[in-house]
């Protein structure tokens, strides 16, 4: 019984490993990473092109470069969120009393005018937050 237990349990550890780089490999092409690289104190800043088991190709200005798993630290990618951008609209009517006893809507009275504007709000990116992070090694004996 202990045996079925351990083997088991090793199972669950190779599964919990491997856990971080899964979610990796959900991303979608094109997502915002950033990678801290445990060989550079500057972080990266790319867009993601394709994930592999042993790495991470990534797009760089025009070229692709790729990351191999052991030299990643900590992997962050921006979540897919709305657009920044969102349109607005605004209708206001002004004229006599609406609270007229007449027929119809306000805007059908005569001298009352309606006047519709409209634009574009310009919001912030969210936030990276962390998808990867290097296990830590085992200690040496």
């Amino acid at each position: 019984m202990t045996r079925i237990l351990i083997f088991l349990l090793s199972g669950l550890a190779v599964l919990a490993a491997d856990d971080g780089w899964s979610k990796v490999r959900e991303l979608k092409r094109g997502s915002e990473l950033r990678i801290l690289k445990k060989s550079s104190k500057q972080p990266v800043i790319a867009k993601l092109d394709e994930v592999t088991a042993e790495s991470v190709v990534i797009v760089l200005k025009n070229e692709q470069v790729a990351v191999p798993k052991d030299d990643i630290d900590r992997l962050d990618a921006r979540p897919a969120g709305g657009g920044r951008v969102k349109p607005e609209s605004k209708t206001t009517v002004k004229g006599p009393d609406t609270r007229d006893s007449r027929p119809g809507p306000p805007a059908a009275y005569s001298g009352s005018t309606t006047s519709v504007s409209g634009g574009l709000s310009i919001g912030s990116k969210p936030d990276f937050e962390t998808i990867y992070r290097r296990p830590a090694a085992a200690p040496k004996k």
